[in-house]
């Protein structure tokens, strides 16, 4: 589970780089109910501000700054030092895309790239520590990486975070899932999930491995619907995945994806 002490390794942060920043918000506050928050209260529409579930901060969103960037979500993951593990990346074959930098004061990050060419970032907590609530319907609850080279992922992630992980063969002849914990921890604060797949199921990226975000819901199926009226689309699902829950995986009308989970009881 994913919980608000932010260990380094764990996820603090998800936002989505949108090329219609307004437009965006109205989708998911359709389907999340979240508000609205911009950071700065001028009346410039295209700004990064945050999502917010019953007045507190569950993701961000901004508009797209990296040209010829897809519309999709970014998962943070905490670091002690981002400067540290800039240099991590580097000497385990990734790639720095943004440099560590200082956020106004709330805190440090920097954007990443996996070997296999998954994106992903780090935060430094300063002011900001991450989002304020987890783990509950419209928050999130897991993060996932699809990815070409599972045993690469794990031995990159391995190196930068410290993960443990553990390999579960999923049902059907599914292929093999592996349940990342934080470095140290126990079962019960697994936080994400590792699945290798072929390129060419990896129709979003043009086969490119990607990291997106699950975010816990009451009703699955009332949310697809909600998705789907909005002009978003579903990819997979709904459907019952044992010990897991109800889940499917969404699109949004941009293109970014993102999973809804409503988990088993019990």
């Amino acid at each position: 589970m994913i919980t608000t002490d932010y260990v380094p390794g764990s996820p603090c942060w998800v936002d989505i780089g949108a090329p219609d920043v307004p437009a965006a918000v109205a989708f998911y506050r359709a389907v999340f109910d979240w508000g609205f928050r911009p950071y700065d209260e001028s009346e410039e529409a295209d700004q990064y501000g945050a999502f917010l579930l019953d007045g507190k901060e569950v993701a961000g969103i901004g508009p797209l700054t990296e040209k010829g960037a897809r519309p999709a979500w970014m998962i943070y993951f905490c670091t002690a030092d981002a400067d540290a593990a800039a240099e991590t990346v580097r000497r385990a074959g990734g790639t720095v895309r943004v440099a560590p930098g200082d956020a106004d004061g709330e805190g440090r990050m920097a954007q990443f790239t996996d070997p296999s060419g998954g994106q992903f970032a780090v935060w430094q907590p300063g002011k900001m520590k991450g989002m304020a609530t987890v783990d509950g319907p419209g928050s999130l609850c897991w993060t996932e990486l699809y990815t070409t080279d599972a045993a690469a992922a794990k031995e990159f992630y391995g190196a930068l975070f410290g993960w443990t992980t553990q390999d579960m063969e999923l049902p059907g002849g599914g292929g093999t899932y592996a349940l990342v914990t934080p470095a140290g921890l126990g079962e019960e604060r697994m936080q994400g999930g590792i699945m290798q797949l072929p390129a060419e199921h990896l129709t979003l990226t043009d086969g490119r491995p990607y990291w997106h975000p699950v975010f816990a819901t009451a009703d699955c199926d009332a949310t697809v619907e909600r998705v789907t009226k909005n002009g978003g689309r579903l990819q997979m699902g709904p459907e019952d995945a044992e010990g897991v829950g109800r889940l499917a995986v969404c699109v949004d009308p941009t293109g970014a994806d993102f999973v809804v989970l409503k988990p088993a009881e019990g």
